[in-house]
């Protein structure tokens, strides 16, 4: 346990370190708030020494000009303390903003390259949490609490200096605060930094339950559960109050301590220093000065003080962000891959064998086949047999776990990822429209197709007259997730959107699953030309026989085995499975 405590403390500094030095990017913005908050800390120990010359050598002497010569320079030193404050202030939220914009760009762009494995285990909401919050607690950090830690250690070596040139011995007193207080600090930070980031855990937990309720609210309405989910969110938002209130209680047990030493101190450097004054070895000018400098100590043990659960806080943060940041990207290009320019229709699975990551059965076992040129192909099976594997693995979604797929006896390993993906043109099951107009969503691979092209593919799938006949027509909003737009016109526009990419390959992937038999068949007739002009091969994915009767060959899948290929009259005659899909399918159209 402990063991695991020292890691996990070991990895957040280390997270810290690195957002430190993220810093390197903003040198100049960087310098100056570090040089303003030097000027600050020596505008700070001048006025003390202001107030000492003013009683000492002005009102104990009766001097009225030397009164009104320290209470000018008091006021140039006020003026010195808000401009160098604002620029420090000013200079270290301009930095923190810019780690901030950097750190948001990094995991973005991360998480766009991150493979479909990392996706499928990660939560959305934690992601969303480290993106918003997390950031939001680093940028809090390097905006306000580095530049606390950092001003307080600069005060407290040179008030100490200052101290000890002024009275040793009072000095000493004074200074035995500052150990005392810092090994509380550090206790506080090593105690607690697990508990930060269960904190942030149990934060993005809550916006899971948010996040589902608000996608899935038609179902929660429609099963009547809205006091079942507001049981889950409020039970999530208990456990959130809790490890927060366990941090106030972390810092109950540690920053009363603290303000009992300054006290102590206090007292201590009124007696000592009082008794120094009557005895003739202290002026009272000398006196108010150290008062002051205690003052100017102290503030900086508590300014750490306040700092350290944000340090603790953001180092938890940093140690999250970084997690996604650091995460290996599985599917990658590898050394020396070629571009995949032209295909020649010859797609071969060489005894492919495959498993998710994190289950422990295989989803394709032993899979081989290989296409023609020009070549229609149908991939057809029970749901769960496999099929959207196959057409994951042709466009490395995930790369096998045993064999090979070839695209013109070339390993699709050798390729690189973005000249393969570009020539695959892809329908998926579960259609997604982005927000923007109906144009931008079919243009999304080619924002700056003519809307000739854009109307061309539309009536391909089908959907350009429901598109005209809308007041704003290609140009309409799409609603958050295609809301407004049924499951057929949804899916009519994803495959209008993959026509008009610049495809070799056309995968469609039950893609007309929402769309009426009678359409379905338009879509395909419409199709079938213009697969056989443009794709070297097509792969059609689908449950139904009726949509796929039609192909060159159908490859029939079942708990991840190919068991049977062959044309529909061929596989009527020879496949046992086959005739028994098309029997449950004729009952079910008969409504039997």
């Amino acid at each position: 346990m402990v063991q695991q405590s020292e890691i996990q403390e070991t990895s957040s500094m280390g997270a810290i370190w690195r957002v430190l030095g993220s810093l390197k990017a903003y040198p100049w913005t960087s310098l100056g708030a570090l040089v303003s908050l030097l000027l600050l800390t020596l505008a700070n120990a001048l006025t003390p020494q202001l107030f000492r010359w003013g009683i000492d050598r002005g009102i104990a002497k009766q001097n009225l000009q030397i009164v009104l010569y320290s209470a000018g320079w008091m006021v140039v030193a006020a003026i010195a303390r808000g401009v160098f404050n604002f620029g420090q202030s000013y200079l270290a939220e301009a930095a923190s903003q810019g780690v901030a914009y950097d750190l948001r760009n990094k995991i973005f762009s991360k998480i766009q390259n991150l493979s479909f494995s990392f996706h499928d285990q990660a939560q959305t909401s934690q992601l969303l949490t480290r993106m918003t919050s997390d950031i939001e607690q680093i940028r809090t950090f390097v905006g306000t609490s580095l530049i606390q830690v950092i001003g307080g250690i600069v005060t407290l070596v040179t008030i100490a200096v200052v101290l000890l040139l002024m009275n040793w011995r009072l000095a000493l007193i004074t200074l035995t605060v500052v150990p005392l207080a810092g090994s509380l600090m550090m206790r506080f930070i090593t105690r607690n930094g697990g508990l930060f980031q269960q904190i942030q855990q149990q934060l993005g937990d809550l916006n899971a339950v948010l996040q589902e309720n608000l996608l899935g609210i038609r179902v929660v309405k429609a099963f009547v559960r809205e006091s079942t989910e507001r049981s889950r969110y409020t039970s999530l938002n208990d456990s959130l109050v809790k490890a927060n209130m366990n941090t106030i209680r972390a810092i109950r047990d540690t920053f009363p301590f603290i303000f009992l030493l300054s006290s102590l101190v206090t007292l201590a450097v009124f007696g000592y220093g009082g008794a120094q004054v009557i005895g003739g070895e202290f002026s009272i000018g000398e006196l108010v000065a150290f008062n002051s400098y205690l003052a100017l100590i102290l503030q900086p043990i508590l300014l750490i003080g306040f700092a350290a659960p944000a340090i603790a806080s953001a180092a938890a943060c940093a140690q999250r962000v970084y997690e996604v940041v650091d995460a290996e990207v599985e599917i990658s290009d590898r050394p020396g891959a070629i571009s995949f320019d032209t295909c020649g229709g010859r797609i071969t699975f060489e005894n492919v064998s495959f498993r998710y990551p994190g289950s422990t059965t295989e989803a394709l076992k032993g899979v081989s086949f290989e296409t023609k040129p020009k070549e229609l192909i149908a991939v057809l099976g029970m749901t769960g047999s496999g099929k959207s594997t196959i057409m994951n693995l042709l466009a490395r979604f995930y790369d096998v776990t045993g064999g090979a797929i070839r695209i013109d006896g070339r390993d699709v390993r050798d390729f690189t990822l973005k000249s393969l993906r570009s020539h695959i043109g892809i329908v998926f099951q579960e259609t997604t429209l982005f927000s923007g107009t109906i144009r931008e969503n079919i243009a999304y691979a080619k924002p700056n197709a003519p809307l000739e092209e854009v109307i061309s593919v539309a009536k391909t799938a089908q959907i350009h007259d429901f598109i005209a006949s809308l007041p704003d027509g290609y140009e309409t909003i799409v609603g958050e997730r295609g809301i407004g737009l049924s499951g057929g016109q949804k899916q009519r526009i994803a495959i209008a959107r993959t026509l008009l990419t610049d495809y070799s390959i056309l995968i469609l992937d039950d893609s007309t699953s929402a769309v009426d038999a009678k359409t379905a068949a338009q879509i395909q007739a419409e199709l079938d030309d213009l697969m056989r002009q443009k794709a070297c091969t097509t792969f059609v994915v689908a449950q139904r026989i009726s949509t796929v009767k039609n192909a060159d060959r159908i490859l029939l899948m079942d708990k991840g085995r190919l068991v049977a290929q062959g044309t529909h009259e061929e596989l009527m005659q020879t496949s046992s499975l086959y005739g028994a899909i098309l029997e449950s399918q004729v009952k079910q159209k008969a409504g039997v």
